[in-house]
């Protein structure tokens, strides 16, 4: 754990007191078994660990038609393409993803990547244009919307 591994541990022991117990779950253990112990029991612990390590992998994981953003690795893919982002286009390409099909504003996406003091409309403007020219202009169907005066969306265009 203090090496940044989410690997899923499950501490089989024979050691049964509480404190033993309060040991392993802070030095990071997802479960605790004590032996002797039912099978049918170690596989459904096991099972349950499973299930919730994939539902963390999949709240990672952001899509938009062929566009992929998995925010556990910061990777973005759009038809089996790896695409590369600044961090800061990989915020704004996260917010509009988690927002989609929804219009985001330009003041809250101002305010979720810089709080009360943005930067001059150029800076998000300079983004934007760099988002499409990855996500983008590569590919045949544009997915970031611009909406004159009301703000952006990432949607598949009807």
């Amino acid at each position: 754990r203090e090496q940044g591994s989410d690997v899923p541990i499950l501490m089989l022991t024979a050691r049964d007191q509480l404190e033993d117990k309060l040991e392993g779950f802070q030095m990071g253990t997802d479960d605790y078994l004590v032996k002797p112990f039912d099978m049918p029991e170690l596989a459904a612990r096991l099972m349950a660990m499973v299930r919730r390590q994939r539902g963390e992998l999949a709240a990672n994981r952001l899509q938009v038609a062929d566009l992929v953003l998995d925010a556990g690795t910061f990777e973005v893919m759009r038809a089996n393409q790896v695409i590369s982002l600044s961090p800061t286009c990989f915020r704004i390409l996260k917010i509009l993803m988690r927002e989609s099909p929804r219009l985001v504003t330009r003041e809250s996406l101002e305010q979720e990547l810089w709080g009360d003091t943005p930067p001059d409309s150029d800076t998000l403007r300079s983004h934007l244009y760099k988002l499409r020219q990855a996500i983008d202009k590569p590919f045949d169907t544009a997915l970031l919307q611009t909406i004159p005066g009301q703000g952006f969306k990432l949607a598949v265009m009807r």
